[in-house]
């Protein structure tokens, strides 16, 4: 495990955790790309919409497994709770969220099931 995490990586996986969508919201940069298994969500307002309707709406919540840095990335494993649809997923399901913070703030996460071409 890594044991520097950027302050908007911590965020990140509070306000998930926390329920808190304001806080989320404020941890990714204006121009942020959110990649979530091939669905591309540019900009602050498609993130906050894609947040609603994936995390927030779903009451995801995120058990970290394991931290890893990556070519400057920090790459978050963790285990995925949370009321959505798994039929196709597998029990657990193991998410990576590759992320790149760039001036304190997530510029790209990507999220892919673990083991799935991720790059990680």
């Amino acid at each position: 495990m890594t044991t520097i995490l950027p302050q908007a990586v911590g965020a990140y996986i509070r306000a998930v955790n926390n329920h808190d969508a304001a806080a989320f919201i404020a941890v990714f940069a204006d121009g942020a790309v959110v990649d979530d298994v091939g669905r591309e969500f540019r900009g602050l307002a498609a993130i906050r919409e894609w947040g609603k309707r994936e995390i927030f709406d779903a009451q995801v919540t995120l058990d970290v497994i394991d931290l890893a840095e990556r070519d400057g990335d920090t790459i978050v494993t963790s285990k995925v709770d949370g009321n959505f649809d798994r039929s196709g997923l597998p029990d657990p399901v193991i998410i990576n969220h590759r992320i790149t913070v760039e001036d304190d703030s997530i510029a790209r996460l990507t999220c892919r099931l673990a083991g799935e071409g991720s790059g990680t």
